[in-house]
């Protein structure tokens, strides 16, 4: 127990901003690479996708304070899968769920690169979250791979953060922007897979 209080201690703090674990708070690690989604952007975000959200599966890679996945539990998503490079993340991350008394059949952490994990994989997710560093390549290595592992389900939605306006001629041809935002220098964007 002390040592978990310690971790959370060093550590600091979001408020969970909708759904069941509405006001609850969480903790991420002291890390200047974690860069977690401002109130004001999870809130414009989960509105775009609140008719989506429920029953879902959802994907977050890169991520950090893992925010978005909980966020997703908090209003009903069916299952979360968690991944990032690093233990302590990680760690920190499956801290915090079971601290919500998350069921456990509703989420996997995962210790692992995206390209890796991404590379493995052929089920295919509702909703991805994807917020890597800014100062990386991140996106032009795996926004290729789910296209070609057909990892967005047919209505399924890829939500992205970036330092830059989203170009839409640098996303497969089979998706499109259905909407996007700046908030400070946060860009963010909604991708959808099919076509109206």
């Amino acid at each position: 127990m002390a040592r978990k209080q310690t971790r959370e201690h060093k550590g600091r703090t979001l408020r969970i901003i909708g759904g069941a674990w509405r006001g609850r708070k969480i903790s991420f690690a002291e890390d200047e690479t974690i860069r977690p989604s401002p109130d004001r952007v999870r809130e414009t975000l989960f509105n775009w996708i609140q008719n989506s959200i429920f029953d879902s599966q959802c994907l977050e890679l890169y991520c950090g304070s893992a925010i978005l996945s909980i966020e997703a539990l908090s209003r009903g998503a069916k299952h979360v899968t968690i991944i990032d490079q690093t233990k302590r993340t990680i760690d920190m991350v499956r801290e915090n769920l079971e601290a919500l008394s998350a069921e456990r059949s509703r989420f996997s952490c995962i210790q692992s690169t995206a390209k890796n994990w991404l590379n493995k994989q052929k089920e295919g997710y509702d909703i991805i979250f994807l917020d890597p560093p800014f100062d990386s390549t991140e996106l032009e290595v795996v926004l290729p791979i789910i296209q070609h592992n057909n990892l967005l389900t047919k209505d399924g939605f890829i939500y992205i953060e970036s330092a830059q306006a989203l170009n839409p001629s640098r996303l497969p041809k089979e998706w499109r922007i259905y909407r996007s935002k700046q908030a400070a220098k946060v860009h963010y964007s909604l991708i959808c897979a099919h076509i109206d």
